[in-house]
């Protein structure tokens, strides 16, 4: 393995973790509700457990309402139960076409502790971040000691690795500012 490559490897490491933080960051209710609270919900379907999105059209209908339309009737009161055990602070409201969860306005203290978690989101995505700046500068201290590289080139290479860590660092920074302030508008 070469520095290059090394450095490639760890844009592309950063990369997944900013990723992997933005798709947490959608199962954190804002002031409008998103149709993502449901992602991780399972149906049973005909004795498979099925994304409720494959069995389901999902809409958003206004800020506080979804409407979860199955494409099989016989599906709705598997859906139903699917959602009450998913906890996810609302009840389903069944009227034998649809089922409509009515999401309470969020209070102060919700919009609060949703806040909290995405800079903990922030804070975990900062750890994975900096173990694969250790990782990358380990593979670079290998390079050195085999002597496949200076200690010019070694030193060189940390201090590389190192701004890709503070961009990427930066950029979660960014991300969480940008999520609170989501989270804290009414």
């Amino acid at each position: 393995m070469e520095l290059n490559e090394i450095k490639e490897k760890t844009k592309e490491s950063m990369q997944k973790s900013i990723e992997s933080l933005k798709k947490d960051f959608t199962t954190l209710r804002s002031g409008k509700v998103s149709i993502s609270i449901l992602d991780n919900i399972k149906v049973d379907y005909y004795g498979t457990p099925t994304a409720l999105n494959q069995v389901a059209t999902i809409l958003a209908t206004d800020a506080t309402t979804i409407t979860i339309t199955p494409w099989e009737k016989n599906v709705l009161k598997s859906i139903e139960q699917s959602i009450q055990s998913a906890n996810i602070g609302v009840n389903p409201n069944n009227d034998g076409e649809n089922i409509k969860l009515f999401f309470p306005p969020m209070t102060v203290e919700q919009r609060e502790e949703n806040a909290k978690k995405a800079k903990a989101m922030g804070e975990k995505a900062k750890i994975a971040i900096r173990n694969i700046r250790k990782d990358s500068n380990n593979k670079t201290k290998q390079l050195e000691k085999e002597k496949e590289i200076t200690e010019d080139e070694s030193k060189k290479a940390h201090e590389d690795i190192q701004k890709i860590t503070d961009n990427f660092t930066a950029e979660i920074d960014n991300l969480v500012k940008n999520k609170e302030a989501e989270l804290m508008k009414v």
